[in-house]
């Protein structure tokens, strides 16, 4: 199953002092053995490394070096898809922020799900399921 990576997961998977680690470390693990193939943006590589740098948000965040290795390790790893917005996830944006009437805290995921949307993507991992059932059209997958 071909499954979007949403930045909120990502920060899970990788930052020990995260409540979700465990849970995230243990999704990946048998998504990988499932041999499921996951879909990045280049939005949420940076959107991780902007999120993992922030000692406002943790007490231990990632030195930029370090965020931008770790980054490029999963940008390049073999079971990462890559997918990047087109003219139709922008249609695709357009149509859902007017028909949903979302405001700007949702620009962000809204740009991701139509690019997921518009490559074929209807899983998505995700700590933050509401970003995404709003639409309808995914199935969000959270780390229990």
């Amino acid at each position: 199953m071909k499954i979007g990576v949403d930045t909120t997961f990502l920060v899970q998977m990788s930052l020990r002092e995260d409540p979700g680690h465990i849970a995230a470390r243990e999704e990946i693990d048998r998504r990988l053995e499932a041999g499921d193939l996951f879909v990045m943006a280049p939005q949420v590589a940076s959107e991780w490394v902007h999120v993992v740098t922030d000692a406002r948000r943790f007490e231990h965040p990632l030195s930029m070096a370090a965020a931008l290795e770790k980054a490029q390790a999963w940008w390049g790893a073999r079971e990462v898809e890559h997918v990047s917005p087109t003219p139709e996830s922008m249609a695709q944006f357009w149509s859902w922020m007017n028909e949903f009437k979302l405001g700007r805290k949702r620009l962000l995921d809204t740009m991701l799900a139509a690019t997921y949307f518009s490559h074929g993507v209807h899983a998505i991992l995700s700590s933050n399921a509401r970003d995404y059932t709003t639409f309808g059209c995914f199935h969000v997958i959270t780390p229990d």
